[in-house]
């Protein structure tokens, strides 16, 4: 892959399967780049790589709960950035799922 980094949907599940911050958007959102960006960490990428992510949430009108997470990570860097609404994730606690793309130095 290169100097690619593609993380897959990443959601709000603590490391024993438990919804982080059950039904709380804003707080489901950081817990996800939370954990999305410490695995980038790993592969020695950083939010400033990102060039792309992508959102996908239970309910588009909590969309700005959503994206005043993403921007207190992502504001200054602005990578290409889509949010969609979905109908629903295999476990319903979870209210939204992120991936992202990163290209390293």
């Amino acid at each position: 892959m290169g100097n690619l980094v593609e993380v897959a949907g990443t959601t709000a599940a603590a490391p024993d399967g438990t919804v982080i911050a059950p039904g709380d958007m804003y707080g489901q959102t950081q817990a996800c780049l939370k954990i999305m960006l410490s695995a980038m960490a790993e592969l020695g990428a950083t939010p400033e790589n990102v060039i792309r992510t992508r959102m996908f949430l239970t309910d588009i009108s909590r969309w700005e709960e959503a994206g005043r997470a993403h921007a207190e990570v992502f504001g200054e860097i602005k990578p290409a950035s889509t949010m969609v609404e979905v109908s629903s994730f295999l476990d319903p606690g979870f209210l939204i799922e992120i991936e992202a793309t990163a290209v390293c130095d």
